[in-house]
């Protein structure tokens, strides 16, 4: 197995519905982040799978310290 295939296999993908539950938000708020290009995902068919380290990106750029 090469490299780029083992760091694939341990990709772990979630599904939009999962996501806004993570996040607490509604589906379609997570499918405006995609769309926006704010949230990386991955498109299979019609549905969207997010990689769990783009919703830790996300909300690592989206962190605002109120001191």
């Amino acid at each position: 197995m090469s490299d780029a295939a083992a760091r694939l296999g341990s990709v772990k993908f979630l599904k939009v519905n999962e996501v806004a539950e993570l996040l607490r938000v509604s589906r379609m708020s997570v499918y405006r982040l995609i769309h926006a290009g704010e949230l990386e995902a991955v498109r299979f068919g019609r549905n969207f799978r997010v990689p769990e380290a783009a919703v830790d990106e996300y909300l690592r750029r989206a962190f605002y310290d109120a001191g």
